[in-house]
């Protein structure tokens, strides 16, 4: 025991509207929801959490309160692989949905509390490689007209970013004649990628895999359901482009069945869907046993799980590249001191990780009143 123990746990639900509407070929997202949880120990140390919550915030703040709190108070908060397993024993049968986006926030939390309590930055905790920076690319240009998509290439490029990535879906034409377009617009030189959020089966991603691959994008992002394992398989066999999923995944056992198959070439575990850094750290430990190269998934998040992310990536033995999002997000791009992980902070492709103690950051507490659910 190191003396310190669990005070209380607090849960934020938020939700933000966007400026810009997002659209994607599963359809058009015009809010940000998820939940925020602090964690504060017996001797005053308070670390931030944030769970993946895209629709019902308030259910996942329930949830957190009456199923896993009361398991977690008095505890040492240095015990988080136990505390993992604790909530984790609240539901029983596969572990999944909505408990472990759940887990994922108070787990971050507790990292945080751990590298505050060292005075160390996450990554350092992890063990680290050594990066005060990565890689990013922009994410992602929308699937929208054409003049939209040329306005959103032309920031990007202006940003500095030398990776971005693109939405397709359907039809099949539209999508090939989009990556032939982005490819004319940015030149040879930009490295391109896909994301098509399961929008096709099996035989239509074989059709714009090969389109992708003939231009020279690196990586085609979730082209069919998350749970047609047999179908990556087929894909992998017959595709000459590397395939990228693990955003819809929760658990080191499910990545583990994509990482034993060579089905995926790219994984990218989400922290705050994942069950948290210690979860998802199990991962992208996986990734570099098999040789797999990682790259986190942000996706429509807050700063906490930019933050994670980031002090993730810094550590990776296998890391590619890291998502930077490009769209303007109240609860990202304005809810924690420092700001981390935005586009205009790029330096020659790079972003900086955090290097104060635990996440490196502290969040803004008007903004987190201004867009708590009631």
């Amino acid at each position: 025991m190191t003396g310190r123990s669990i005070a209380r746990i607090e849960s934020h639900p938020l939700r933000a509207t966007l400026e810009k509407t997002q659209r994607t070929s599963q359809g058009d997202y015009p809010a940000i929801e998820l939940v925020v949880v602090e964690v504060t120990t017996s001797d005053g140390i308070t670390g931030y959490g944030e769970a993946l919550a895209r629709r019902g915030a308030a259910g996942y703040a329930r949830l957190i309160d009456d199923a896993l709190s009361p398991r977690l108070i008095g505890k040492d908060p240095a015990d988080r692989r136990a505390l993992w397993r604790l909530m984790r024993n609240a539901l029983s049968g596969r572990p999944g949905g909505q408990l472990v986006e759940a887990i994922s926030a108070i787990d971050i939390a507790l990292w945080d509390i751990a590298g505050k309590a060292t005075g160390e930055p996450i990554h350092k905790l992890l063990g680290g490689m050594g990066r005060r920076r990565v890689p990013a690319y922009a994410s992602s240009i929308n699937w929208l007209d054409d003049a939209t998509v040329e306005a959103e290439v032309a920031a990007a490029l202006t940003a500095g970013f030398r990776e971005i990535k693109i939405k397709l879906g359907h039809p099949l034409k539209d999508a090939v004649a989009r990556a032939k377009f982005i490819r004319k617009l940015t030149g040879d030189d930009i490295a391109l990628y896909v994301d098509a959020n399961w929008a096709y089966d099996v035989d239509d991603a074989m059709i714009v895999g090969r389109a992708l691959a003939d231009l020279g994008y690196g990586f085609f992002e979730e082209p069919i359901a998350p749970h047609d394992r047999a179908g990556y398989a087929r894909l992998a066999q017959h595709l000459p482009i590397r395939l990228a999923a693990g955003e819809s995944d929760y658990v080191a056992s499910e990545a583990l069945a994509m990482l034993q198959d060579r089905s995926l070439g790219l994984i990218q575990p989400d922290v705050t869907r994942s069950g948290g850094i210690t979860e998802t750290w199990r991962i992208a430990e996986l990734a570099a046993s098999f040789n797999t190269a990682y790259a986190p998934h942000v996706g429509w998040s807050g700063a906490i799980c930019v933050a994670a992310s980031l002090q993730l990536a810094a550590a990776a033995e296998s890391l590619r590249t890291f998502e930077c999002m490009v769209y303007a997000n109240p609860l990202r791009d304005s809810f924690t001191t420092p700001v981390v992980g935005e586009g205009h902070q790029l330096v020659d492709g790079m972003l900086d990780v955090p290097q104060g103690p635990g996440l490196g950051i502290e969040i803004d507490r008007e903004m987190l009143a201004r867009h708590r659910i009631a």
